[in-house]
């Protein structure tokens, strides 16, 4: 095992998957498609100015033999991963784990990507949770409280961390490898078998795709991890289209994929963020309103949604709807009911749609979902049969962010700096998933949260009461929140003026934030 490296950690059940053969087999993808990985990076950041330059995205042409075949599908479903009306995701620490294979849902999105904070104790642990869950072997007890698995389990599955993130503790010949290889790699290597043995498989949730390109990366890893192992094409992986670049290359991402592809997501939250990044120096008809006024109504979201409906049925793909993030509270049932009625009438309209699924944050938003899903598929698992010829979009339908109803205000304001203040805080102690107002907050959402301050302020964005977004005014309202919430902020607002005041627009607010947890 030349060469490999790891930090030592003192997690528990640790020692059975950081073996010499799990690592070695991460070497081997490391030296196989890292190189290939950082080629794909640049060239994300090639496309990033040219957005820069031209404010303009289009379906590419060269490309649009792939679109215009009728001939190709992706592989068939297996038979636990056909239906998938109800989907809830979390992080993978052991009470989330129990809790979520519990809940009823269909399918647990094992997060290590946005609900996680990439700690490295975060990173094993959770390889061990999933070991020990794979095996029907995992309990938790706290507080006088013991959690274990019941007999009706959600089928996992896995979303490692996108292709932008480095794994520092695990280098192969003084690199890093990259995150997602080492969380796909860990998972796989360990559990893949076994899984298959007990009529499962191993089944993936693929972040922060920008590109058909990256989607063929995966697809190469996929193919290469199943030979080494002596396995078949069992993977099958879902790939998020939370990038503006991917929505363009719906097809494409499909098609590269189409021997382990099962479906696409409508990732909502990072999909905002991805618009705005992008678009962020294009001119004020690419400036959001406050970030609670942008609803899966607007045109453009619109747009997204039903392309992507007709896309995976045309092929068929599955089609999985977006993040209910609602947090039930215990203690304000006005805020309940107003906030569930919201959440049921996002999830008919998505089942009515032709969404064959959709994601929630919590257990109690399980019924909500099923609910929604069982008034129109009734025994039916999916309702990938259903086409819809009716749907034509344009790549200005998907660029019609001008329309998007409502204001910038200085509560929007206010809001995206607390919550991005509270996030990063938690983050940076080692959670990744966070509730705050009763909504489930991620990385995505925080993403959301800095990049519109930042937006705001460069295109000097008026608010409704005539007042400019400005530098001082963020500021006021970074001392206004700080004093708010107490001590023990410093090192959160101090990046977060990095990640959202900074002239220079980071990729990733979880490229600094690693440099201060790894």
């Amino acid at each position: 095992m030349s060469g490999v490296n790891t930090t030592p950690t003192k997690i528990e059940g640790a020692d059975t998957i950081l073996t010499p053969e799990a690592l070695e087999f991460l070497a081997d993808l490391h030296r196989t498609f890292g190189a290939r990985r950082t080629e794909l990076l640049a060239r994300r950041r090639e496309r990033r100015a040219e957005i820069a330059r031209t404010g303009k995205l289009d379906f590419l042409a060269e490309t649009a033999s792939v679109r215009d075949d009728p001939s190709w599908t992706v592989a068939a479903a297996p038979e636990d991963l056909r239906d998938r009306r109800v989907e809830i995701t979390g992080p993978t620490d052991p009470k989330m784990t129990i809790n979520a294979l519990n809940s009823g849902a269909k399918v647990w999105l094992a997060d290590l990507e946005d609900a996680n904070t990439p700690h490295w104790d975060n990173v094993v642990g959770g390889q061990v949770s999933l070991y020990r869950a794979t095996r029907r072997e995992l309990s938790f007890e706290s507080g006088g409280k013991s959690y274990a698995l019941g007999d009706d389990l959600a089928v996992v599955v896995t979303r490692p961390r996108g292709w932008h993130l480095d794994e520092e503790h695990i280098t192969v010949g003084g690199e890093p490898i990259a995150g997602g290889l080492a969380d796909f790699g860990l998972y796989f290597f360990h559990n893949a078998a076994e899984l298959l043995a007990r009529g499962s498989g191993p089944y993936f949730y693929l972040p922060k795709t920008e590109s058909h390109l990256e989607a063929r990366l995966w697809n190469d890893v996929f193919t290469h991890a199943e030979n080494a192992l002596g396995l078949g094409r069992v993977i099958r992986a879902t790939v998020l289209i939370e990038t503006i670049t991917a929505a363009f290359e719906m097809e494409e991402i499909l098609y590269e994929l189409r021997e382990h592809a099962s479906g696409l997501n409508a990732g909502r939250w990072d999909y905002l963020f991805s618009v705005i990044k992008n678009f962020r120096d294009a001119g004020p008809e690419f400036v959001l309103p406050d970030r609670a006024s942008v609803t899966m109504t607007a045109p453009f979201m619109r747009a997204y949604t039903e392309l992507l409906v007709a896309t995976c049925h045309k092929r068929g793909a599955f089609a999985m709807g977006g993040m209910a993030a609602f947090i039930p509270s215990r203690r304000d049932a006005d805020v309940n009911a107003k906030a569930l009625a919201q959440v049921k009438a996002d999830k008919e309209r998505e089942a009515g749609d032709g969404f064959d699924g959709s994601w929630v944050a919590h257990p109690d938003l399980v019924p909500v979902c099923k609910d929604a899903f069982d008034a129109v598929l009734g025994d039916k698992p999916n309702q990938v049969d259903r086409l819809r010829p009716d749907v034509h979009v344009a790549a200005s339908d998907l660029l019609d962010v001008a329309n998007t109803p409502g204001s910038v205000t200085e509560a929007g304001v206010r809001a995206n700096v607390s919550v991005a203040l509270q996030y990063l805080k938690a983050w940076l102690g080692g959670l990744g998933a966070v509730a705050i107002n009763n909504l489930m907050e991620d990385a995505a959402t925080a993403e959301i949260s800095r990049s519109q301050v930042w937006q705001w302020i460069h295109q000097g964005t008026i608010l409704d009461t005539g007042e400019p977004v400005t530098e001082a005014l963020v500021r006021r309202l970074l001392d206004e929140e700080v004093a708010k919430l107490g001590d023990g902020y410093d090192q959160a607002r101090t990046l977060f003026e990095q990640v959202a005041l900074a002239d220079d627009f980071v990729e990733f607010l979880t490229l600094p934030a690693y440099a201060l947890v790894r």
